[in-house]
């Protein structure tokens, strides 16, 4: 579709909306950029070079004072607004950003979809896709736009994308070269209503492939394997806990690839950096990924073995007094942080809450009395989960007023040998404007700590 003077909205001016207006003033699109915020809350605006009479700000428009014939939303917007509402209504398209930035662009491209994982998956396959020699761009839900950033490259680049459930929901003719999907459990439910609508959403990654493209799917996550026989791609399996007789999986102590009645050693779990049984689906799923590219085992092994992670998933702050702390703010769903709690065998300090999305707490409590030595609730989740904790039978925990409080409280829990954990299993957005605002007050709040005279 040619965008060329046809008008555009986009809604919300964060750091998705601001790519996609880039991107149209690049397309020759007319644009129309709204946000309910005023212009003062708003950073970014200035340089965009938008007259007034495109800019409708500080308060929810009514449909005929931003009408176009395509609406690029942002993740965070409800498409249940009103003005959305009756631009569909009036024949709009609607699209994501990721929609905007992607459709018929030349190079090659692999996306990346689950409730857990993404990141850590997306990170990964980028650092291994680099070894190409091609050029390589990492972003999507990874914290950078595409739509700003894919002009360069032509035929011969790799995107690598990190897709949310919001960004898929409302993608038209995107088509993924690889398409990958790690998992699904509960999550965004107070977006998508139920379980059902959440995974039709992350299984429109693979809605525009054609036998030609690959589609790589967890066989351990029924509702995952479920998906293969509806797919046109080519499908590969992965299993983090057993031996496939066709697709990536483990035997022993070795991730190994079975394929046509032989099996391929590629690595021991020893010679792997990142910790968690959990962490051998984001390899797995890498490596299949990254195979698609022609990249040697020798490439892909030395790859594995450098890789170090990603910020604010199980990150090591540091050990002090004989305390491990690590960073996991980016686990904001129960079962991120359960993963979390299972890759440790030492007794846990568990900081916990923030603003829960629609989740049930129980089954997470569940594991936490198995795991956790202490826990330390924080937020506006912190009575929800209280009394989850109560009705699960857990006695040891506390209730912080505030972040900071939270942090003295969970040292002041520990014992030299313990782990001092930061896995909320919510999101961030009651007292932060992100995860990662999140995970670095938390390093702060710890080297600060121990850096001072108590």
């Amino acid at each position: 579709m040619n965008l060329h003077e046809k008008k555009v909205l986009v809604v919300g001016a964060g750091r998705s909306g601001l790519a996609a207006v880039k991107r149209l003033k690049a397309l020759g699109a007319r644009i129309v950029l709204t946000d309910q915020k005023e212009l003062a809350q708003l950073s970014g605006i200035s340089e965009l070079g938008l007259p007034d009479g495109q800019l409708v700000l500080g308060h929810i428009p009514q449909w005929h004072e931003v009408a176009s014939e395509v609406i690029v939303l942002s993740p965070g917007v409800s498409p249940k607004l009103p003005f959305i509402q009756e631009g569909i209504a009036q024949g709009a398209l609607i699209w994501s950003e990721v929609e905007l930035a992607l459709r018929d662009h030349p190079a090659f491209k692999i996306g990346v979809t689950g409730t857990n994982g993404k990141t850590t998956t997306t990170t990964l396959i980028g650092e291994l896709a680099k070894r190409t020699g091609r050029p390589t761009l990492v972003a999507g839900n990874i914290g950078v736009a595409l739509s700003d950033q894919v002009e360069d490259l032509d035929g011969e680049g790799i995107i690598v994308a990190e897709l949310s459930s919001f960004q898929l929901e409302w993608v038209d003719s995107l088509r993924m070269n690889v398409g990958i999907l790690l998992n699904v459990t509960p999550d965004h439910l107070d977006r998508h209503g139920t379980l059902d609508n959440y995974l039709a959403a992350k299984a429109r990654i693979f809605e525009k492939q054609s036998p030609s493209d690959c589609a790589i799917l967890n066989w351990d996550d029924a509702r995952v394997r479920a998906l293969a026989p509806h797919l046109k791609a080519r499908v590969v399996f992965f299993s983090p806990t057993s031996l496939l007789a066709e697709g990536y999986g483990v035997r022993g102590d070795e991730v190994v690839l079975a394929e046509g009645g032989k099996i391929t050693p590629i690595i021991a779990r020893g010679e792997l950096q990142l910790r968690g049984s959990h962490n051998l689906e984001n390899i797995m799923a890498a490596i299949a990924a990254v195979r698609e590219l022609g990249l040697s085992w020798e490439e892909i092994t030395q790859g594995l073995r450098d890789f170090k992670g990603v910020e604010h998933r199980q990150e090591v702050v540091g050990t002090y007094e004989g305390i491990l702390f690590i960073n996991d703010s980016k686990g904001t769903n129960p079962d991120a942080s359960e993963k979390a709690l299972y890759a440790f065998e030492e007794p846990i300090v568990l900081i916990a809450g923030g603003k829960n999305k629609g989740l049930d707490f129980h089954d997470f409590m569940k594991t936490i009395k198995k795991q956790v030595k202490s826990l330390v609730l924080v937020g506006t989740a912190a009575a929800e989960m209280e009394q989850a904790a109560k009705d699960t039978g857990i006695q040891n925990y506390l209730r912080a007023g505030t972040f900071a409080e939270a942090v003295e409280l969970a040292i002041a829990e520990a014992e030299p040998g313990d782990v001092v954990l930061l896995s909320p299993a919510c999101t961030s957005w009651d007292m932060f404007k992100s995860y990662e605002e999140r995970g670095e007050f938390f390093k702060e709040l710890v080297r600060r700590h121990y850096r001072e005279p108590i």
